[in-house]
This record gives C-alpha cells, sequence and structure tokens, in this order.
C-alpha cells in the first residue's frame, strides 16, 4: 500500500495554512546578491569617481531604454489596437529580465471578454464557507463524483483523507484556493471523468512511496493559475494572462478546462521526474514552467488548442 501524509502541507510544513503553502510555495527562492570587495591599492581618487560616474551613465541608460519600450508599447496599443492586422504583425513582447517577465500593456477588451473577466474575477473572490449550505452541497457532490458507490460521510470524518484532504474537515484547507477550487474539481469530475478518476487513484504510470494528496494538489493548481493568469489585477498584463484573454472569448468556462489540462500535466511531469511528496512544489514549478511555453506556441487561440489537452480522457 502506498503512504499518503495527510496531516503536512504539500511543502512538508506541519499545520500551515493553504496561504503559505501555495503563495509561498510558489514563489521563485530569493537569489542572493553576489558582492564582492574590490581591493583599492592603486587606485586614485579620480579613478574611483570615474567609475562611479560610468555605473551612473549605464543605470541610466537602462531607466531611459525601459521608458522607451514602455512608451512604444503605449502608442502601439492606442494607434494600432491588439486586434488589428498592423498590430498582429507587429506585436510588441515583453521582456524578460533576471528571469522574471516583464508586465506589458494589455490589449482592449471587447463586451464579451470583459464580461466573462469580471464573472471570473468575482468567483475568485468568493472563499469556502463551510457554514453555507451552498458550498457544503458542493462538497457532497464532490464526493458523490469521486466515490459514486459509498455512502457520504458526514462533513467531518477520517474518510475525507482518502481524498486527499490534510484533515478530517475539509473545509479547512480551502482557505488558500477558494470556492473556485471546489467548483474547478467538481467541473473536472464532470467533465473528464476518466482522467479524474485516473488521478484520484494513482492508477497511471509507477507511482511514489509517497504520493502527493490529490484534494490539496487542485487547491494548489488552482491558485498557481490564478497568480500565472494575473487574474486578480484588474485587467491581466502578463504574456499568459493577455493570451488568457483569447481563451475566454472563445469559453466561458476557459479557467475551468485550463485546471483541467494544468492537473494532468501536472501528474505526467510528477511522473517523468520521479517525484515524491516533498518534491510537489518543483513539480507545480515545472508544470507552471511547461504551460506557459505552450501558451507561446502559435495557433493556440483556445485550451483546446494547447498540445496538453490531448492528455485529458472523459
Amino acid at each position: 500500500m502506498r503512504r499518503r501524509l495527510h496531516h503536512v502541507d504539500v511543502d512538508g510544513k506541519r499545520h500551515e495554512h493553504m496561504e503559505t503553502s501555495g503563495l509561498d510555495g510558489l514563489s521563485e527562492p530569493l537569489l542572493g546578491n553576489d558582492k564582492y570587495d574590490r581591493h583599492l591599492e592603486g587606485y586614485t581618487l579620480a579613478d574611483i569617481w570615474n567609475d562611479e560616474r560610468r555605473r551612473e551613465h549605464i543605470h541610466w541608460t537602462i531607466i531611459f531604454s525601459q521608458l522607451i519600450a514602455q512608451w512604444a508599447q503605449w502608442l502601439a496599443n492606442i494607434v494600432l489596437g491588439s486586434g488589428s492586422l498592423i498590430g498582429r504583425l507587429l506585436p510588441f513582447p515583453s521582456a524578460t529580465q533576471n528571469g522574471q517577465t516583464k508586465k506589458i500593456f494589455p490589449p482592449s477588451l471587447g463586451p464579451l471578454q470583459e464580461a466573462r473577466l469580471r464573472n471570473l474575477q468575482r468567483r475568485l473572490q468568493v472563499p469556502f464557507d463551510g457554514s453555507c449550505v451552498e458550498h457544503q452541497d458542493a462538497l457532497k457532490l464532490l464526493w458523490g463524483l469521486a466515490y459514486p458507490d459509498r455512502e457520504l460521510p458526514s462533513l467531518k470524518s477520517e474518510l475525507w483523507k482518502e481524498m486527499g484532504w490534510q484533515g478530517t474537515d475539509p473545509s479547512t484547507d480551502f482557505r488558500g484556493g477558494g470556492y473556485i477550487s471546489l467548483e474547478n474539481l467538481i467541473f473536472f469530475a464532470k467533465k473528464y471523468p476518466d482522467s479524474f478518476q485516473n488521478l484520484l487513484h494513482k492508477r497511471d504510470g509507477n507511482r511514489a512511496e509517497w504520493e502527493y494528496p490529490f484534494a490539496v494538489a487542485g487547491i494548489n493548481i488552482s491558485f498557481m493559475l490564478i497568480q500565472m493568469l494575473d487574474l486578480q489585477s484588474g485587467n491581466p498584463t502578463s504574456l499568459a494572462g493577455i493570451q488568457f484573454l483569447e481563451f475566454l472569448s472563445e469559453d466561458e468556462m476557459a479557467f475551468d478546462e485550463l485546471f483541467c489540462v494544468a492537473f494532468q500535466m501536472m501528474d505526467a511531469e510528477w511522473l517523468a521526474k520521479h517525484a515524491s511528496y516533498m518534491e510537489f512544489n518543483d513539480v507545480l514549478k515545472s508544470t507552471r514552467a511547461q504551460l506557459q511555453r505552450e501558451f507561446a506556441l502559435k495557433d493556440v487561440s483556445s485550451v483546446n488548442d494547447l498540445p496538453a489537452y490531448s492528455l485529458l480522457r472523459r
């Protein structure tokens, strides 16, 4: 039998809520500055002054070049428009610096995109409320979809751990992902039941001795996508977020569809890396990077166009 840890978060720290296991677990490690001490023997005051002037000149040159690039992007958005033929022929991709993607100005949204984005953002603002009957019913629905031939347990039961919750009360695990993460899991179970069941029961591949907890992994994936797509800002300004706006114009449920793809991708990464429980965050980072690469491919205008979509089974 495979051992599964239920009382620790995916980053291995005990008794921590999902806020820390989500945001802190997904952030890039802080890189220390490589400092060095230069020996000043032989340097005159004029030499040191010239060095300072050269560094200041480089500093201001970088600032001015960034300002010019930002003004060019701003003018392109106003004059050309992202939806115009010229705008498509002359794209202004964002640059990267120190591994971080710079934000670019988002395109103007059509009425349909605007409405769907605002509706999605409203969903993101709903926390899971264990005392809300609607939320309780949704949790019961998820159990029924996961285990159709088993009796529904009480809302606090040891049986919930079998689905991959950390304790006997699943409501305590939603604090980092909110109600939308439960909606994502329910959508997955309904739309792609074969893939959902395969991941829930860890049927594919050679599994680790300590497997990732299914339900908590889903919450982390929802949280990762919210970050990657920059959905908590007014309009997304990351490259992935802007590409997602096109997905949203094609399908109102694009975020839920993307959740299913990302979950399947994560499990594939897990198997490819022969990962174990303590490596979950590394696998999630790899999944995010791979998903961003697929977003950047040509002729990808919907979730169904992503190569990883073919991994899903109904």
